[in-house]
């Protein structure tokens, strides 16, 4: 077995899982160099500067369940306190329905309460949803064969309306994919590890700094307090074999020598990058046969005293799904943020149509609101691979020793979320570590 001393490891990308990958190295003593292409650290989950205010590339929603992803903040040294504002799962979804787990019963059971007292469905509406996760616990929220989620629901009678409230909403916020497109089984996951272990698994917790601050300069301090290197701007254009280990050769044609690589990289860069190595097809071809789902996410800047009831809000109808009151969460007054996840009729506006449609559905919703100031609109067209039946997903192990892939898209019991990156960073990290 190789020494510590011996290894030195290269990380390509910088988003949540090759920082987490690179974290983990670090926190171990083994050398590593992270390379990131743009000038900000984060992927996907970063921090974007708008006329003075701090947004994010995306809007996104944390759980109590995000082990791994929690652990990393505190091994940074992060107060979760102060960074992430946690509250008791609550789903509104508003003048229809408001579900509340139960704060004085554990898991399961906070999760049944909640389902039987919520607000805005019928007494068959709650007893369907209450059989379904009885039925979920029964069969330890696994299937004996994946499918779509749309046919799952079907096969077990759950009620439109309550599919439309409540299933769906929880779809496409965890898994960014249409109900007829799901995986039935990633979504059993989701739900298997927020509602049935710890009652604090299902608590929503939201980013009360933007996601660089929260994540992502931490994380690289971290590194870098270890004595390994960060690298911006440094696009890494092909990695090749050499001897034992690897060359790295960068977009200015400098070729570094390392003993392990992390490929932290979008799927659908991996076959540029690695695509020429031997053993490498199949998961380059597993890769190419990924499509995407979007998201958008539309700020709108109100006069600092506008303010909504709630932290989070969901509608049913229209194009918004989700409004954030950033106010309430990190003190950005005034400032609310839609969410719309997966594909839709959206895609066919213009971002300027899109803003003002949102503006018109905001201004029904809440008619208190005055005209906004500004609105800015980020489109991630590319934001997650549609998360469907039996995917095939490439592992974190190659064929290639030393050479591993890590990001939300290997092969995992989560869609494509911030802890799915995270997880596997880690295990990456994990097999150098082992060799």
């Amino acid at each position: 077995m190789d020494s510590i001393l011996t290894k030195h490891v290269a990380v390509i990308g910088g988003g949540c899982a090759g920082l987490a990958a690179a974290t983990r190295l670090a926190q171990q003593g083994i050398a590593v160099i992270l390379f990131e292409t743009s000038s900000t650290l984060g992927g996907r989950a970063r921090g974007v500067q708008w006329k003075g205010r701090a947004l994010d590339n995306g809007q996104h929603i944390l759980l109590g369940a995000y082990s791994e992803t929690l652990r990393l903040l505190d091994l940074a040294g992060a107060d979760q306190t102060s960074v992430l504002l946690r509250t008791p799962l609550q789903l509104t979804i508003l003048n229809e329905f408001s579900l509340r787990a139960s704060p004085c019963l554990p898991a399961p059971l906070h999760i049944l309460a909640g389902l039987l007292t919520a607000t805005g469905l019928s007494v068959s509406e709650r007893l369907a949803a209450i059989r379904f996760m009885a039925w979920l616990q029964f069969i330890n929220f696994k299937l004996a064969q994946d499918e779509t989620l749309q046919n799952l629901l079907a096969r077990k009678a759950q009620p439109a309306r309550l599919i439309n409230l409540l299933w769906e909403p929880i779809c496409l916020s965890a898994l960014n994919t249409p109900l007829k497109m799901a995986s039935a089984q990633v979504y059993l996951n989701v739900l298997r590890d927020s509602f049935s272990k710890s009652k604090s698994d299902s608590d929503m917790l939201l980013a009360r700094c933007d996601l660089s601050t929260l994540m992502a300069e931490p994380l690289a301090a971290y590194i870098k307090a270890k004595g390994s290197s960060v690298r911006i701007n440094t696009p890494v254009s092909k990695v090749h074999q050499s001897g034992h280990g690897f060359l790295l050769e960068t977009d200015d044609g400098t070729q570094t020598h390392f003993s392990h690589v992390i490929a932290a990289v979008p799927p659908y860069r991996l076959a540029d990058l690695v695509g020429h190595l031997p053993g490498l097809a199949e998961a380059v071809s597993l890769c190419e046969q990924f499509s995407y789902q979007p998201i958008y996410t539309i700020y709108l800047q109100y006069p600092e005293t506008a303010r909504l009831t709630n932290s989070m809000i969901g509608f049913a109808g229209g194009y918004s799904q989700w409004v954030f009151d950033r106010g309430r969460i990190c003190g950005q007054h005034g400032l609310l943020a839609v969410v719309i996840s997966a594909e839709g009729a959206h895609q066919k506006l213009t971002q300027e149509n899109l803003a003002q449609e949102v503006e018109n559905e905001l201004s029904k919703h809440f008619p208190h609101l005055p005209r906004p100031l500004w609105h800015k609109v980020i489109t991630e067209k590319r934001a997650t691979f549609a998360c469907t039946p039996n995917l095939p997903r490439p592992a974190q192990t190659t064929a290639l020793p030393g050479l591993y892939l890590a990001g939300d898209y290997t092969a995992g019991d989560y869609p494509a979320t911030i802890e799915g990156g995270v997880r596997s960073g880690i295990q990456c990290a994990n097999h150098v570590i082992s060799t």
